[in-house]
């Protein structure tokens, strides 16, 4: 396999929330309404702090964030430098035309004076979930002889195709006076170029560089080979490189990787985290909707030891943009510190470097 040169690029760091509420003494999200608001905030905070990106995890029939277009629109409106993004829209669900509109509505209220709009919006086939056939329940079936991947992807093809501007509907000349398609309004410039595929194989990887996709890489691979999880992940993201510069793409392209990071400076940090560290932080390899997976390791423990180990993660180094999971039922507050103690003590080993100005 060649090796497609690695360009210098500037180191991202993002956070990524699943959004779950329980109504519990011990959530601080006890209903849906707390996980949205609270996920605004966090997103205010994490900009405040010079985090880069605040993702959203979009999950259907469970207690966790569902609809994300509201959610980032609001976030939008609330901050002025923050990439806002999901991590992944599983697009099963979605009707990809009105998904289009919600998307450049989004995308617009997000944009810098005079500039673009910020979102990035991570899509997919979607994971196991607490539904059977959920999205069939939306109204959503694969044609005879294809499979809802099949189906994902023909939709996600639709969306794009309609976010860049093609003609999806047929004018009625009656109303309009010509013949031509008609594209969907409105129109957000270069939200076409910030679609993200999120990615579980190496052959998946190369079919998102082939599409002309950025990747996204989250914390398990639905294969395994029996080498540790960042360096098969490293050689998913080659894999990529390679095809994207195979296909011709004028554009460098985005990836994200994602990473369980837990630095633990309080006492509090300790107390909920420390138990973790003996069982949490190697590779697990298991079963994933009917298959092999190998499932990365947390990254858990004293901050100057988890940095530099960070450091020697292959896909970490190989990525452009790093995700950490938070955990959104400790509340935004201690979510803010963890995020702080991240910038701190985690960012500068891996080359990042914190962003207050807008751009």
């Amino acid at each position: 396999m060649s090796q497609t040169a690695v360009p210098r690029v500037k180191k991202r760091i993002g956070f990524l929330s699943f959004g779950h509420w329980h109504p519990s003494p011990e959530s601080a999200t006890n209903t849906g309404g707390d996980a949205l608001v609270q996920s605004i905030e966090l997103a205010v905070a994490a900009e405040e702090l010079g985090i880069d990106g605040a993702y959203f995890r979009v999950h259907h029939f469970a207690r966790q964030l569902a609809s994300p277009f509201p959610l980032l629109a609001a976030i939008g409106a609330r901050t002025s430098r923050i990439e806002i993004g999901t991590g992944v829209i599983d697009m099963r669900y979605e009707n990809p035309l009105y998904m289009a509109e919600e998307a450049a509505a989004a995308d617009l209220i997000s944009a810098h004076p005079g500039g673009e709009g910020r979102l990035q919006l991570g899509v997919s086939r979607g994971s196991p979930e607490p539904a059977l056939n959920g999205s069939h329940t939306f109204g959503f079936m694969p044609p005879e002889g294809q499979t809802d991947a099949d189906l994902a992807r023909a939709k996600t093809e639709l969306f794009r195709a309609a976010i860049a501007g093609a003609g999806v509907a047929p004018a009625d000349p009656k109303m309009t006076g010509s013949t031509g398609n008609l594209p969907i309004q409105p129109q957000s410039p270069g939200l076409a170029d910030r679609i993200w595929w999120g990615s579980g194989t190496r052959a998946t990887a190369q079919w998102t560089a082939e599409q002309g996709m950025n990747l996204m890489s989250s914390t398990l691979l639905t294969e395994d080979t029996g080498v540790p999880f960042d360096e098969l992940q490293a050689e998913q993201i080659q894999i990529y490189r390679d095809a994207w510069a195979e296909a011709g793409w004028e554009r460098t392209p985005r990836i994200s990787v994602s990473r369980s990071v837990i630095p633990l400076v309080t006492d509090r940090d300790r107390a909920i985290f420390g138990a973790r560290m003996a069982g949490d932080t190697k590779d697990q390899v298991g079963f994933l909707d009917g298959g092999l997976a190998r499932f990365g390791k947390s990254y858990i423990g004293e901050p100057d030891a988890i940095a530099a180990e960070l450091a020697q993660d292959a896909a970490v180094a190989a990525s452009d943009t790093l995700i950490v999971t938070v955990p959104n039922q400790l509340g935004v507050d201690y979510n803010a510190h963890l995020l702080a103690s991240i910038a701190e003590h985690v960012g500068p080993a891996i080359g990042w470097e914190r962003t207050t100005a807008v751009g």
